[in-house]
This record gives C-alpha cells, structure tokens and sequence, in this order.
C-alpha cells in the first residue's frame, strides 16, 4: 500500500538538497497511500460531511509543515511518520465532528474499511473481469460476510488486521505503531487471524 521506500528515501535526500520537485513529487507519491488509510478510518457519518480529499490535503499540509523536523530527526520510517500524521488529523476531526463519548474510531468505521480497494480482499482469486454471475455472487457473499467477522472483532484485533492487510506494514512497523514489541505484535495478529477465523467459520488449522 505505502510506496516503495528506496525510493522515498532518494526523495527524501533530494528534499534535503533543496530540490522543489523531489517535494512535489514525495507527497504525490504519497497522497493515494493516505487517502485509503484515512477512507479505512473515516467514521461514516463524518464521511458524509468530511470529504476524504480534504482531509488528505489538511493532512499533507501539516506533513509539509514538519518535514524539516522530521529530516532533522528521522525517528520513524517516513510513511510512519506521515500515516501518524494522518491518523492523529482523523481523531481530531472525530472528536470536534461527533464529541469524545463516540464509539471508537475503529469500531465506527471497520466494516466498511475493506472495499473493492481493500488489499485484503478475500474473493482476490475472483477478480477476473469476465465473472460469471455465480462467481459475482460468491465474491459478493464473501465480502459481506468478512465485513460481518470484521466488525465482530474488538478493537485491538481489528486494529492489527487493518495494519497487517490493509495498510500492509509489517510486523515490525505495526509494533512502532502500536507500542509493541515486536513479539507481543506477531502473537496479537495472530490471535486477531484466529478469531477473525473462528467468526468465519474456518478451519482452526488454517491459523
């Protein structure tokens, strides 16, 4: 989902030597990445009063603001940095849009967080363009059904699936963002694939 980071990297430098197209161009890079990680987190009724893009804008707006500190002091992998950036911008527009006595911003939104555009697709093998009807339908079926499991889950499980599929970080990027070791993350993931399994129905050594 997040783009390449050899190549953020060299962008990153060439933003260090003043380049204006290499900022252009990292944010470009970057917006399609931002725009799905916010959609995902999006509560549906602010979405219908927030448009996405704009938010995104807000978002790289105030990245750009402190792209000097985070170069002068890159703690984090840069897509970390700016998907915090991000997230943090969600939350704020939850709390000023719909108070802080409001479900959880995951659970507002996680059933609808894996669409077509979701990489965590589970129909993926039924994407040929020439689907029959039977095969529309089963897609169809299992997409609703693992929106259903999805939303069954607590927020801890649905938070790491939707790092580990839909964002697509890896076990150790997905610690940094949660706090976790890197263990204490691999064993919440896959206790999240367990239950989302058990939801689903499947087998437990599928796990």
């Amino acid at each position: 989902m997040w783009p390449d980071a050899i190549e953020t990297q060299r962008l990153l430098e060439q933003v260090e030597r003043a380049d204006p197209c290499a900022v252009d161009e990292l944010w470009e890079r970057h917006r399609p990445a931002l725009r799905r990680m916010i959609d995902a987190r999006l509560d549906r009724a602010l979405g219908r009063r927030v448009d996405a893009s704009d938010v995104v804008q807000d978002v790289l707006l105030r990245a750009s603001q402190r792209l000097g500190d985070y170069l002068r002091d890159p703690r984090m992998p840069f897509h970390l940095w700016l998907r915090q950036i991000a997230r943090d911008h969600v939350i704020d527009a939850h709390r000023r849009h719909r108070g802080a006595d409001k479900r959880s911003l995951d659970r507002e939104r996680a059933a609808v967080a894996f669409t077509d555009r979701s990489s965590f697709e589970l129909a993926a093998d039924l994407r040929d363009p020439a689907l029959t009807p039977a095969a529309e339908a089963l897609r169809d079926e299992l997409r609703k059904r693992f929106r259903e499991a999805i939303d069954l889950l607590d927020d801890a499980d649905r938070e790491i699936i939707l790092l580990r599929h839909f964002e697509q970080l890896a076990n150790g990027e997905a610690a940094q963002v949660l706090g976790l070791s890197e263990a204490a993350t691999g064993m919440r993931h896959l206790r999240a694939l367990r239950r989302l399994r058990g939801i689903l129905g499947e087998a437990p050594s599928l796990c």
